[in-house]
């Protein structure tokens, strides 16, 4: 493969150097390292593909084969911004499907492509990984919650002229290159900027708490008493309402009286001249 121009220094070099450290196998880094071209070429790019397999002493046939394999990693040029709209089951059902064709009729554009200007990538994702505020739309991988068509393109508006735009719960938007860039592992120190989780989130912890519910213990000891409540709950579940054994057994003893009530009924009754004793 041949090397062509690029906008990669020896600094971003020593950069993947510091990554291919961290990792007790070198070639472990190069997803981070793979996002770190992306941060500075706009996309991954042969001339990226070879400097990452020459730090990690490996083909770029091995590295290409990762950069085709997923998705987050494009080979053409990405916008200022990259706008992803999730059309997995139910964002689609809750009207992600009329988001993104809203999108792409505003924008002039189709599916992974790039508006003219250059300030927005638009892309279908397959599950943003966010079902609680579905339909979810993401911009430079931050989260943008409970999405209409017309919250959509108001989003993608301000981000074309400049605007300030903070996601539903994380930071203010930069850049899709600076995203990547964090990706890359180099923070930008603003990852706790806004919640990392709302009420939808939690809610199910927050009822396994008031309930006293918890995961089963590890490492094979014994398992916690469940609360009253939860254990009736889970006995009439698995053998029906809960009876005294008294009752029970009252019941078992009249099914069984009543059986042999009905076989001597069944039963021919002795007349005399046909048959004698019996």
């Amino acid at each position: 493969m041949a090397v062509t121009e690029t906008a990669l220094t020896e600094a971003h070099l020593e950069e993947m150097r510091q990554i291919a450290a961290r990792y007790p196998q070198p070639r472990s880094a190069l997803l981070p390292m793979l996002h770190l071209v992306q941060s500075v070429e706009g996309r991954v790019t042969p001339a990226g593909i070879e400097a990452c397999a020459d730090v990690l002493q490996i083909s770029a046939a091995e590295v290409s084969g990762v950069a085709t394999f997923y998705t987050m990693y494009k080979r053409k040029p990405v916008g200022k911004h990259h706008v992803g709209v999730c059309t997995t089951a139910l964002c689609a059902i809750l009207g992600g499907d009329e988001v993104l064709a809203t999108l792409q009729r505003h924008l002039g554009v189709g599916n992974d492509e790039t508006t003219e200007d250059g300030a927005i990538t638009l892309e279908h994702i397959e599950c943003n990984a966010a079902c609680d505020y579905a339909p979810v739309m993401m911009v430079n991988w931050e989260f943008f919650d409970n999405v209409t068509p017309a919250s959509a393109v108001e989003v993608v508006e301000a981000l074309r002229a400049g605007e300030p735009v903070t996601s539903t719960r994380g930071a203010e938007i930069t850049s899709w290159r600076e995203a990547e860039r964090v990706l890359a592992g180099f923070p930008d120190g603003r990852a706790d900027s806004g919640p990392t989780a709302g009420e939808a989130s939690l809610l199910g912890l927050r009822i396994a708490r008031e309930h006293g519910w918890q995961a089963p213990p590890v490492g094979g000891e014994a398992e916690p008493e469940e609360p009253a409540e939860v254990a009736e709950v889970n006995a009439e579940a698995a053998t029906g309402p809960s009876e005294p054994d008294s009752t029970r057994r009252e019941a078992a003893e009249e099914s069984t009286e009543d059986a042999r009530a009905g076989d001597d009924a069944e039963r021919p009754a002795d007349r005399p001249g046909e048959g004698g004793k019996r």
